[in-house]
């Protein structure tokens, strides 16, 4: 990276807002910026995912016109710190990565935090999940086609929905993408992680801003231990899908998605792991043309049509 590049993301890094008051209207700001102008490229699911008394929203995207084939699937959880981001803001990402895939994708638009807090978005994940593998026919899939994905907050959900759906002995999905996850339960500068300290103040998510996420999320910090809100902290994790992980070069997150990677190879679990060079957290939402989020593309592409296990490196 490029002196000029790193000066210029400094100095907005230094300028961040404050998440914990300002949380609505980064919401609000987010939504504005990314509304997409997809109307007719999508449709929403008309079968009713509940949690409980509450509806859990699922908007699909396709990858063209209809077809009567079997295509690959993925049941998708959106980043935003689990504060931030909705299926609104994340549209053109689930637009763009079914388009490039040539899969449908099924967005989830879990509640978030601090009016909702742990563990009321990762149910609601969890529940869309099994709905989709007990009826993969509502989107014209076999259960093997199903795959779940998340980036950054939900690429920690997705860990944590194949983690909850084997402790509690329901039907766990034969595949799962981590997009730079949050996997552990400190980010502050006791973090054992280097890339806290190597990318947590100048690279845009900065480690305070991670701090001030896992506040609203879970505000017990004793309680964030819990592999189900960290998990790299799960004992065993012999039981999980196979798992593609892709982290960014110049992200806080970094160290603790390459080592949930690293120890579910130890485990046993088919996993794959890929650092994307010269890419910041949250690159997967950038437009398709950055090569960085093509390059994304087509890992992903080939980790859902190849069964070979790869070794962490």
């Amino acid at each position: 990276m490029n002196r000029y590049m790193k000066a210029a993301l400094r100095a907005m890094s230094h300028a961040e807002i404050d998440v914990k008051k300002n949380y609505r209207l980064l919401r609000t700001a987010e939504t504005a910026a990314k509304m997409p102008k997809l109307r007719g490229l999508y449709r929403t699911w008309e079968h009713r995912v509940m949690n409980g008394e509450h509806q859990v929203p699922v908007r699909i995207f396709l990858p063209g016109q209809e077809t009567s084939r079997s295509l690959p699937v993925l049941l998708f959880f959106h980043g935003g710190g689990w504060v931030t981001g909705n299926m609104e803001s994340y549209s053109p990402v689930c637009r763009a990565l079914a388009m490039a895939v040539n899969c449908v994708v099924a967005s989830v638009d879990y509640r978030l935090a601090p009016e909702y807090p742990f563990p009321a978005g990762l149910e609601d994940c969890y529940c869309a999940t099994q709905e989709l593998l007990k009826n993969p026919w509502l989107l014209r899939a076999s259960r093997e086609d199903i795959t779940i994905i998340g980036d950054s907050a939900g690429g920690n959900l997705a860990a944590a929905v194949s983690l909850l759906a084997h402790d509690r002995g329901v039907l766990l999905p034969d595949r799962q993408i981590l997009l730079y996850p949050a996997t552990a339960d400190d980010h502050s500068e006791s973090s054992p992680f280097p890339s806290i300290q190597e990318n947590g103040k100048d690279y845009l998510l900065t480690s305070k801003r991670i701090c001030d996420y896992m506040d609203l999320y879970l505000p017990d910090a004793e309680q964030r231990k819990n592999p189900y809100c960290s998990p790299l902290n799960a004992p065993d994790l012999s039981s999980q899908p196979r798992t593609l992980v892709i982290t960014a070069e110049y992200d806080p997150l970094r160290d603790e998605g390459e080592a949930y990677a690293h120890r579910l190879h130890e485990a046993g679990v088919p996993t794959e792991l890929f650092r994307m060079p010269d890419a910041l957290h949250g690159f997967f939402s950038l437009p398709p043309r950055f090569s960085q989020v093509r390059k994304a593309h087509e890992r992903i592409r080939q980790f859902l049509s190849s069964t070979a296990q790869a070794e962490p490196r």
